[in-house]
């Protein structure tokens, strides 16, 4: 009996097993896509987005990245603004540049090596061995002539055929003084004196050729201060045509060792391309003073000088239609060979004014004056100086 009951629990047993589970929802998790709500509208937002650090530094590195960029296009448009501008001012630069010239130096041709090379100096370089461009005349280099330099490379460019000092070209006086013989009160005798001696020889040489006599080479005028030497001598150089030279005898004395020699020799050999001239040395003291024995390079350059002097006044060359002119205030200071004749044939003395001279000279300067009838020329012409 027992094991009938049991053959029948496992037969149900078998039915139950071949019978299909019923179907249960899964239950409802946390995580996953939650159910939209509201409708189609709330589908159309987006969502919103908090930036961590991360990228708001990502963002700042872009911004200023394009700040950069945004720079580098105004300035590179800029720059194509401002090209016509800068072409034009170049272009200018270079007008500019060909109107004013580059700089020369000037310097001294010591030798020529060979046509395209030579060696040259000047007072403030040393010597150079330069080149010759092809373009400078080689016929008009020789030792000693002035030659332009370019600043840059030292070659010669060009020849100073007139190679004078420049401080010659200032002593010419290009207009003739306007004082004349009427301007000068009294001083009849040294008018006449200089006439015969200066402006005669130079007007009229046939007189001397007459009489079978040389014309005076030079004249000296000496005396106090203020008496009309150089006025006299002004007068001259408007009464003639010749070329007037005017020189201070402290202008002959040079920085340099040889440039005072130099600049005398300058002097007259300007005063023979010119002839007929007239060469006025004022205050010739300054170099013509007695010489003695001195250890001072400054002493003895100034005797160098006058030494050149009396080689260009008395020298084997004839200076011809060149007139000297020299004025001092104390003769006896000046050295004896200066002023001997053949260098200095006329010693002119100017002295004090007289009563007479002294009217004369008063009416020269009031005659365009406007006089107050108070005023006694008589009696300014009678007071002494203090």
């Amino acid at each position: 009996m027992g094991q009938g009951v049991s053959s029948g629990q496992d037969k149900k047993k078998k039915k139950g097993s071949n019978q299909k589970p019923k179907y249960e929802p899964p239950v409802q998790s946390k995580f996953g896509r939650k159910k939209r709500k509201g409708g189609p509208a709330t589908a159309e937002k987006l969502p919103n987005i908090y930036p961590s650090t991360r990228c708001k530094l990502k963002l700042l590195r872009m911004e200023r990245i394009k700040d950069h960029l945004l720079l580098e296009e105004e300035f590179v448009s800029n720059s194509e603004i401002l090209k016509p501008f800068e072409k034009k001012q170049e272009e200018e630069k270079k007008q500019l540049e060909e109107i004013r010239g580059n700089p020369l130096s000037i310097g001294t041709l010591e030798e020529i090596i060979d046509d395209d090379h030579a060696i040259v100096t000047s007072p403030t370089m040393p010597d150079y061995y330069v080149s010759i461009l092809s373009f400078v005349d080689k016929e008009l280099l020789e030792p000693g002539c002035s030659v332009l330099l370019h600043h840059k490379t030292m070659s010669i460019v060009g020849v100073l055929q007139d190679d004078a000092d420049p401080m010659v070209s200032v002593m010419k006086m290009d207009k003739s003084p306007t004082e004349s013989y009427s301007d000068i009160g009294g001083l009849e005798a040294q008018i006449q004196e200089i006439k015969e001696s200066v402006e005669l020889p130079l007007t009229h040489p046939e007189l001397y050729e007459e009489m079978g006599i040389k014309p005076p080479k030079g004249v000296i005028l000496y005396g106090a201060p203020g008496t009309g030497k150089t006025l006299l001598a002004k007068a001259v150089a408007n009464q003639t045509s010749a070329t007037f030279l005017r020189i201070v005898g402290s202008e002959l004395i040079q920085k340099y060792l040889g440039d005072g020699p130099r600049l005398c020799r300058q002097i007259f050999k300007v005063a023979g391309e010119n002839a007929p001239s007239i060469v006025f040395i004022d205050e010739i003291d300054a170099i013509g003073t007695k010489r003695y024995d001195s250890n001072s390079g400054g002493e003895r350059e100034i005797q160098r000088t006058m030494l050149e002097l009396l080689n260009q006044l008395d020298g084997f060359d004839d200076r011809g239609d060149v007139k000297v002119i020299m004025a001092t205030n104390k003769i006896e200071t000046l050295d004896p060979a200066l002023i001997r004749p053949g260098r200095i044939d006329r010693k002119i003395l100017f002295e004090n004014p007289d009563l007479s001279t002294k009217r004369k000279i008063l009416g020269i300067h009031t005659s365009k004056m406007n006089l107050c009838e108070d005023v006694n020329l008589e009696t300014l012409v009678t007071t002494k100086d203090d």
